[in-house]
């Protein structure tokens, strides 16, 4: 199974790291038109914390789309977790996995998204592009969304 992997050292602990992505994926999480998770946009994320919680979104009509159940909850550690986008068809996921790890004064972040090999080309979400340029894509939005992480953590310490 293929994967999409990226990293970004940031100025804070690893729970710290982790409190940030979990409890404030509300205020960091930046919608990407080629990457939406529903046909109306991104919603309000949020985590149902611990292991077999969900991530969700909520949308502006009042509705809520589950992207994910989470597999693992260790705090100040490692977060995984299932990933659907709403143009899914049932036995299609993905799966992320976020890696906390200290590096000197701060923490090293790392995701791992893979699964997407199994997501036909020409579905929506790949946007007919091959696998190699859909990922190369796909790292880019994660490495934007962790800078967006950084900065939460950055404007937290001010």
């Amino acid at each position: 199974m293929s994967a999409v992997i990226v990293s970004l050292r940031v100025s804070a602990t690893p729970l710290e790291a982790f409190e940030v992505f979990t409890q404030e994926i509300a205020a960091w999480w930046k919608p990407n038109g080629l990457f939406q998770i529903t046909p109306r946009g991104d919603g309000v994320l949020r985590f149902e914390p611990g292991e077999g919680g969900r991530l969700v979104t909520d949308l502006p009509n009042g509705k809520s789309f589950e992207i994910g159940r989470i597999t693992a909850w260790v705090p100040g550690e490692r977060l995984a977790f299932t990933w659907r986008q709403g143009t899914f068809a049932s036995d299609q996921t993905t799966y992320v996995e976020v890696r906390f790890e200290p590096l000197g004064a701060g923490a090293r972040v790392t995701v791992e998204h893979r699964g997407w090999d199994a997501i036909p080309p020409e579905h929506a979400a790949r946007h007919g592009f091959p696998l190699v340029v859909f990922q190369m894509r796909q790292a880019e939005h994660w490495r934007t969304l962790l800078g967006a992480v950084g900065n939460r953590i950055d404007e937290r310490r001010i």
